[in-house]
């Protein structure tokens, strides 16, 4: 069923809690390096404040070990909210308690606050440890809105529990919204043939969505630190390439389930590899039959392989791409991922590309702007793929089947 959204909401005179997603890099000087995920939330933010409204934003940062960490304050985030709004973002000392409770009680219509850090507190990440921090958080706000797809997988006190308290009023944001709708309705019921590519370094992290693709997906084009865990699958030396020896009977399975199934499955037929992980670094082409040799260690995706996965995404109407097929981060090992970027950018098909470092890659190739759509939610538009919904998304408000309030026009 259509999920509530903040345009169903009246919004005058309401404290209304956000979950947003700024769990942004940020350097040893607390510096934010990339503010794309704020950016990302402006629209939800402003539409609250234009329909008067107090915006009450909530987020996590990092991955505190215990209790509060100065270094993962969310400070340098409400001062970067402030310049891109405009207007003033009070930072709270906390995100619950009786100082936070008196600062929301005393905003005003068009004002706007960010909570500390939620993951100061081990009951965001684990609900069970007590119960009661996402009733401490609900008492804020008088309406919810989930705009944090990137954490819309996991069910947190502040993605699913806080929803509980909200019934009827619990909506997605803007963002939720453009994520809800492009991974919907163009991943789960796409325009065929619809084509995935799967990189990245971990093949565990991907195995389920790998599973699910065979199922859904055309064709299916791995590469990254994953394909030599199915080389090594298949008896091939793979040299000091990273792998996940642990996944091999896993591998071995999928690899057995290609021949019954009729999606395409490519694996990579030669890689670049080098004795080290640096610019300098001895580097050569090998067939991916030949193996890799003791020393050496593959970094990308080799030129044919690049030329054969192009031609073959030359006839996709949809393309899904997660995780990059090389380490891109270094400028020799980045020419497979950025082949591939350009290619599906000029493509005439709905492309979308889900993660931060595969969002980073079309940036990094200057063709962000071209893809259909760059989401903002790795691990969370993989769990979308292969189960069909996330967590927080389950727990939002069903939408009415009439408006709730007439004057507000879809």
């Amino acid at each position: 069923m259509t999920k509530l959204s903040v345009s169903d909401l009246l919004l005058k005179d309401k404290n209304v809690l956000i979950r947003v997603d700024f769990n942004v890099p940020m350097d040893k000087d607390s510096q934010i390096t990339d503010d794309a995920r704020i950016r990302a939330s402006l629209s939800t933010i402003q539409y609250v404040l234009q329909h008067g409204g107090r915006a009450i934003l909530m987020s996590h940062l990092g991955r505190p070990k215990e209790g509060s960490d100065p270094t993962l304050s969310l400070a340098p985030c409400a001062r970067c909210l402030s310049k891109l709004l405009g207007k003033e973002v009070q930072m709270a000392p906390d995100c619950v308690g009786k100082i936070v409770e008196k600062m929301a009680k005393n905003l005003k219509s068009g004002e706007i606050m960010l909570l500390e850090n939620l993951r100061f507190y081990p009951a965001e990440e684990s609900p069970e440890k007590d119960p009661n921090f996402a009733k401490q958080l609900a008492v804020l706000g008088d309406l919810y809105v989930n705009d944090a797809f990137g954490t819309a997988h996991r069910a947190h006190s502040s993605t699913v529990e806080i929803a509980r308290y909200f019934p009827g009023k619990a909506a997605a944001g803007c963002l939720m919204q453009k994520e809800m709708k492009f991974l919907g309705e163009a991943l789960l019921q796409p325009k065929r043939p619809f084509y995935a590519i799967i990189g990245g370094a971990k093949i565990s992290t991907k195995i389920g969505v790998i599973r699910s693709l065979l199922k859904k997906a055309d064709a299916i084009f791995i590469g990254g630190g994953m394909a030599f865990t199915f080389l090594k699958a298949q008896g091939i030396e793979i040299g000091d390439s990273i792998h996940e020896d642990a996944l091999l009977p896993e591998v071995k399975s999928i690899l057995a389930e290609i021949s019954h199934t009729k999606t395409k499955f490519f694996l990579p037929e030669d890689f670049v590899i080098a004795d080290r992980i640096d610019k300098d670094a001895q580097v050569r082409v090998v067939a991916a039959d030949q193996g890799i040799p003791k020393g050496f260690q593959g970094v990308d995706i080799g030129p044919k392989t690049v030329q054969k996965y192009i031609a073959a995404l030359q006839s996709a109407s949809t393309v899904f791409w997660n995780g990059p097929v090389g380490i891109f981060e270094c400028s020799p090992f980045a020419k497979g991922t950025q082949a591939l970027a350009i290619a599906i950018s000029q493509l005439s098909a709905v492309t979308i590309v889900g993660g931060g470092e595969s969002v980073s890659a079309m940036h990094q190739s200057g063709v962000a702007d071209k893809i259909t759509h760059l989401s903002t939610g790795g691990g969370a538009s993989l769990e979308y793929v292969e189960s069909g919904s996330l967590p927080g998304i389950e727990a939002l408000s069903d939408a009415p089947n009439q408006p709730l309030y007439p004057r507000l026009k879809k």
